[in-house]
């Protein structure tokens, strides 16, 4: 059961609930219990028959990672606009990259009282005494785009990501073809200790291990930003010169940064060096028409409709998959003119 605090803001809220009725109300986030059978629904008075129901009106906290990014800002405009259309009151806030921000924003979330949390985690590890509060508190909090690392996997309800060290094997893989298995590359790494960069790095290590002539020659991090990595690359190339003949970003926004520095370098990028990344932005697609990105493995940010179906049966009571995997495919420039007029973020 969740605690009479939690359930007394949730009567008073909907204005539905007695404290007759307020003992059929269902178990808190962690347990996955189902709703009662014949109690009232979230949504009015009818009967909830079967788990998936949810109260309406409901508040729900997203922990954005911040924009830096056009990825980044997509997604936050997919969760947006998804709450507006289910009538869904949101609290937003964004980190600026910040695990610090981010940790306060969830601790401000569970203050406020809020129905559930969406939280895209920062970094991986560090998270453990806020989703204990959460949980204790009988708030479910929904992982999107990010996973993280606890001892206690029931402090989340559920993760909805992308595979990243699938894709970054697909980016090598790509790689592998394109050059014919033999490139000297340069690394353009996400945010340390962000789950995409960590994987994104292996899964791209992995496709090139059979590949000895394939060697990552150096490695360094544009934070996901696209003036970051354009820095990065302008270093690197200064350092290494005509010997890289490949970039790997491990954004696309880091990716147009260094089809940008490798111009300044007087070097023509898709042709002299050819440049692989992941996102699957709209920036991208027109690089890659234009010719200057070779390739982009898509990652959604669309994941709105997705975390607020998992928030609503958690709420609900629904038992929900630790993890739902969302499936990408890889883009190249003979196939980004096909799709571009198509594409929504």
């Amino acid at each position: 059961m969740k605690s009479n605090r939690l359930m007394n803001q949730i009567g008073a809220r909907l204005g539905l609930f007695t404290a007759t009725t307020a003992a059929i109300l269902w178990a808190g986030c962690g347990q996955q219990s189902k709703p009662v059978t014949g109690g009232p629904s979230a949504s009015g008075g009818a009967p909830a028959s079967t788990p998936g129901a949810t109260k309406a009106g409901y508040t729900v906290g997203f922990a954005q990672v911040g924009a830096e990014s056009s990825w980044r800002t997509a997604e936050t405009d997919s969760i947006k606009g998804e709450a507006e259309q289910r009538g869904v009151t949101l609290k937003f806030s964004d980190a600026q990259g910040k695990q610090e921000n981010q940790i306060k924003a969830v601790r401000g979330f569970i203050a406020q009282g809020v129905d559930a949390i969406i939280l895209a985690p920062v970094v991986e590890t560090g998270w453990e005494p806020v989703l204990k509060e959460a949980k204790q508190a009988g708030i479910p909090v929904v992982l999107v785009d990010r996973g993280l690392k606890v001892a206690d996997e029931s402090l989340y309800a559920t993760l909805i990501a992308s595979d990243f060290v699938a894709e970054g094997r697909m980016a090598a893989e790509w790689l592998v073809k394109k050059t014919g298995g033999k490139a000297s590359i340069i690394e353009l790494q996400g945010t340390p200790g962000a789950a995409p960069a960590i994987d994104r790095k292996k899964g791209f290590e992995e496709g090139l291990k059979e590949h000895v002539d394939m060697k990552i020659i150096a490695s360094q991090s544009g934070d996901f930003r696209r003036s970051v990595g354009k820095e990065v690359a302008e270093a690197l190339l200064k350092v290494h010169g005509t010997k890289v003949t490949a970039v790997y970003a491990h954004n696309d926004d880091m990716a147009l940064g260094a089809i940008q520095a490798i111009e300044e370098a007087g070097r023509k990028p898709g042709v002299d060096v050819i440049v692989v990344s992941i996102d699957g932005v709209k920036g991208a697609f027109e690089a890659m028409v234009k010719g200057t990105l070779n390739c982009s493995v898509e990652c959604s940010p669309l994941l709105g409709p997705l975390a607020f179906d998992a928030v609503e049966k958690a709420l609900a009571g629904v038992e929900l998959p630790k993890k739902t995997i969302v499936d990408d495919q890889v883009y190249d420039t003979t196939t980004a003119k096909d799709v571009i007029d198509s594409r929504k973020y």
